[in-house]
């Protein structure tokens, strides 16, 4: 039984440029909105759900991150299509 590479390009729409640029967009809106999550716990002045809020907002940046460098890397790959 042979091993999937993990590291691969998912097929699809997730593979496909656009697929990635939707991907990013939905995680900057997800960043978008747990950052006014943020700015309402900080308002109210309490710690734990401020803690709460920037812990719900560090998968996302990491998830926009991760997209990002799919993007880059495919750019590297093909330069005469970017």
């Amino acid at each position: 039984m042979a091993k999937k590479n993990r590291s691969a390009p998912a097929k699809g729409l997730r593979g496909s440029k656009v697929g990635l640029a939707l991907s990013l967009g939905s995680s900057a809106l997800a960043v978008i909105r747990a950052s006014k999550q943020v700015r309402r716990a900080k308002g109210s002045h309490d710690k734990l759900n401020t803690a709460d809020a920037v812990a719900g907002m560090l998968p996302l940046i990491t998830s926009a991150a991760l997209i990002v460098r799919q993007l880059r890397g495919r750019r590297r790959e093909n330069p005469e299509t970017a």
